[in-house]
């Protein structure tokens, strides 16, 4: 072998890497010890990135393309090796390709619940778990903050190192957005999308990575706030208790009573029947019958069926408890307070049932 030939086979001439993977986020190209040549022929594949690093310090990134080594497109190695008069002799640095295709469907998860406040529950556990879609947008971020000096690194690993970061995004994310606990777990599709603008700037300062996609599945809250969000959306459901309750009177007298739709139309007949009769004396023991002469009136007593207890109310309307007091809280049912207890009278329910 002549003295070119054995030259010729201490230097690089040629650097490209042909990605035959689906998993590789970056790859050392493995200079066996050789230095690389003056005119080297570095080629650069569509979705790959070469970036050159010398002595741990970052050089010049190559996009896709065939680039001839020279000392106009090495300014930061020329600067970097103190090439005073150009690039003339061969060198030795790093080159790590990254890869810069969309890696979909990748998972993250809280291992441990996250702690979050809330406006309407206060201090809430909550664990999370979904998908992202992601790409490389900054190599020198990348490697540096991720990849390390990995002459390898796949997305396994990168699952491994991002885990816990990804979940510490999320729930910065959420207490920068003030989320609330009702609408993490109901409005998957759209708090996903919501969050990006948060998430992004905080992934690419500090990993060099942008998120295409951010899709939450799931999020489970303790069963206590579980229930509290049921409660309220039955409540959004009904809606406007009036409403409701005149609803159920409509529908109780269509069908000719029956259920608590019908005793809430016939508790409502009642209560007109009544006051008739009692006009006509016959809830009134003092009261002569009609066309009879009138004797001394005797003190009136309250009929027994006169007031009504909130559980009573409810058991009749065919709602809650709890409905009842709501609206009577609310100013909508009049009602007497004795006690702890609340008290309403025939007029006020009808006077209710009218609105």
């Amino acid at each position: 072998m002549g003295l070119m030939d054995y030259l010729k086979g201490q230097f690089l001439e040629i650097i490209q890497w042909t990605d035959d993977s689906r998993d590789t986020l970056s790859w050392r190209f493995p200079d066996e010890d050789k230095e690389i040549k003056r005119g080297a022929q570095l080629i650069v594949r569509e979705s790959q990135v070469a970036q050159f690093v010398y002595l741990g310090q970052f050089g010049d990134t190559f996009g896709p393309g065939k680039h001839t080594l020279s000392t106009d497109n090495i300014p930061i190695l020329s600067t970097l090796k103190g090439w005073k008069y150009g690039f003339e002799s061969p060198f030795k640095a790093d080159v790590y390709y990254v890869t810069t295709r969309l890696f979909t469907g990748n998972k993250w998860g809280t291992s441990n619940p996250i702690m979050m406040r809330d406006q309407d529950f206060g201090i809430v556990r909550v664990r999370a778990f979904g998908t992202f879609d992601f790409k490389i947008t900054d190599p020198k971020i990348f490697l540096k903050e991720v990849a390390g000096s990995d002459h390898h690194f796949r997305l396994d690993e990168f699952a491994d190192t991002m885990r816990s970061r990804i979940v510490s995004v999320f729930t910065d994310a959420l207490a920068t957005a003030k989320v609330p606990v009702l609408d993490l777990a109901t409005r998957y599709s759209e708090l996903g999308e919501a969050l990006l603008p948060i998430i992004n700037p905080i992934t690419t300062t500090k990993y060099g990575i942008e998120i295409a996609s951010f899709i939450l599945e799931n999020a489970s809250v303790p069963p206590e706030v579980e229930q509290a969000i049921d409660k309220r959306s039955s409540m959004s459901a009904i809606g406007n208790l009036n409403d409701y309750v005149k609803f159920q009177m409509a529908e109780g007298m269509a069908k000719g009573g029956g259920g608590p739709a019908g005793a809430a139309a016939e508790i409502a007949m009642g209560f007109g029947m009544a006051q008739q009769m009692m006009a006509q004396g016959v809830f009134n023991p003092g009261a002569a019958p009609v066309g009879a002469p009138q004797a001394a009136a005797a003190p009136a007593a309250a009929p027994a069926g006169d007031i009504l207890t909130p559980a009573q109310v409810a058991q009749t309307l065919g709602v809650t408890e709890a409905d009842v007091i709501a609206t009577i809280e609310a100013g909508d049912i009049k009602a007497k307070k004795i006690g702890t207890q609340y008290r309403i009278t025939k007029a006020a329910l009808d006077e209710f049932l009218a609105k």
